[in-house]
């Protein structure tokens, strides 16, 4: 692991302490760790969502009644 140096605003570095001082934490350096790892994922979620979004839009609209799409679900899932 690589080392780095931080400067934290003064009620970011109490809220690392308390994390630590409760256990939920063994050391400020995991619970960073923990918050970039959740961020990171929640990044490739928002890329993920968005990629589904995109492709709808492209998918353009349909002319379909929401009965028509129903049957046709059910068709694909051969219920």
């Amino acid at each position: 692991m690589s080392r780095q140096s931080i400067t934290l605003a003064n009620q970011n570095d109490e809220w690392l302490k308390q994390q630590v001082a409760n256990e939920e934490f063994t050391s400020k350096s995991e619970a960073v760790n923990y918050l970039i790892k959740q961020e990171r994922e929640r990044d490739a979620y928002h890329d993920f969502v968005q990629m589904k979004i995109d492709r709808g839009l492209k998918s353009g609209f349909s002319t379909k009644t929401k009965e028509e799409l129903l049957a046709e679900i059910k068709n694909r899932l051969n219920v």
